[in-house]
């Protein structure tokens, strides 16, 4: 059973992906694909903080717990992060951008915390 985030940690993925959608705009497609990226590794890692009592370290521990305890979301987002790994020395599209925003939404709705972000979705 999912615990539920503090508002603080919603708070957190929320900046991100409302950061994703400002550089969005500003077709600015690296920084909104990184943000929306970062929208989801903190909503992840509150996940796991919340459930399992862990708050991962890095990508490595993030995946690994990922992998055990939620297999369906972990190759939601282990399949980004070539994609977020790429926007450090490649130019990144509207294309790459839109798939993390999506993939975002995506989690939100399978660990079913849709009402927690109703205001930005």
């Amino acid at each position: 059973m999912l615990n539920y985030l503090t508002m603080s940690q919603i708070s957190i993925s929320q900046e991100f992906y409302e950061s994703g959608n400002d550089n969005f705009a500003k077709k600015r497609f690296n920084a909104a694909t990184d943000s929306y990226f970062k929208a989801i590794v903190t909503l992840c890692d509150h996940i796991i903080q919340a459930n399992q009592g862990l708050t991962p370290k890095n990508h490595i521990e993030r995946f690994d717990l990922m992998k055990v305890n939620y297999p369906r979301e972990f190759i939601i987002v282990s399949g980004l992060f070539s994609r977020y790994r790429q926007t450090y020395n490649q130019k990144a599209d509207e294309n790459d951008a839109k798939i993390t925003k999506e993939k975002f939404k995506e989690l939100v709705q399978q660990f079913r915390i849709d009402k927690d972000f109703k205001d930005i979705l």
